[in-house]
């Protein structure tokens, strides 16, 4: 047999209530699992080993890489001296950047944020997100992006613009096309 279990709590509860029928937890929770001697073993409070398992068992661990984050906060741009020290930054480092130009009053662009958050893990650490939200910096910002609908989500490489998205339609679309175009300039 061989088994795949995040811990030996819910190895034993699957082999008992699949081969034996009952439930394990009944009288006291969850008790030590071992595998030796020809099966698998649980050891009960107070000391005692009961065989739950007699055939060959092989067991290997699974855990998910819990290193990673699921999502990443993306960081505001509130002036042009952010936006240039960010493109000279990423310039240096060869790092590309994503730039969501939102605004609070649009319901698409504060709907898109979680989900360019989610994808600004996916990315990490080769993609740097940023939002810009139009309303609270200066409009000569706005106009070196060259924003006039939004949600607009920028890709800039080595300090230049290079593809943009804007993001009027459904968000599982602008996710795509945001997707596509990242990997059209990684």
């Amino acid at each position: 047999m061989a088994a795949l279990g995040p811990s030996s709590c819910l190895l034993y509860r699957e082999l008992c209530h699949r081969e034996q029928g009952i439930h394990p937890f009944n009288g006291g929770g969850c008790s030590l699992v071992s595998v030796g001697g020809g099966g698998l073993y649980s050891w009960q409070p107070g000391g005692s080993r009961k065989r739950i398992w007699g055939g060959e068992v092989k067991m290997r661990g699974f855990w998910q890489n819990v290193s990673r984050p699921t999502s990443i906060e993306m960081e505001a741009i509130n002036g042009m001296e952010d936006l240039d020290r960010i493109l000279a930054l990423s310039k240096e480092l060869s790092q590309a950047i994503v730039i969501d130009w939102m605004a609070a009053w649009c319901r698409k662009c504060i709907y898109l944020k979680p989900k360019l958050e989610k994808l600004a893990a996916e990315y990490h650490p080769r993609v740097k997100f940023y939002f810009v939200d139009v309303n609270k910096v200066p409009q000569a910002l706005v106009k070196r992006g060259n924003i006039s609908k939004m949600p607009t989500i920028q890709l800039w490489k080595d300090g230049e613009w290079k593809a943009e998205v804007i993001g009027g339609h459904k968000a599982w679309l602008v996710m795509d096309e945001v997707r596509e175009m990242i990997q059209k300039h990684l």
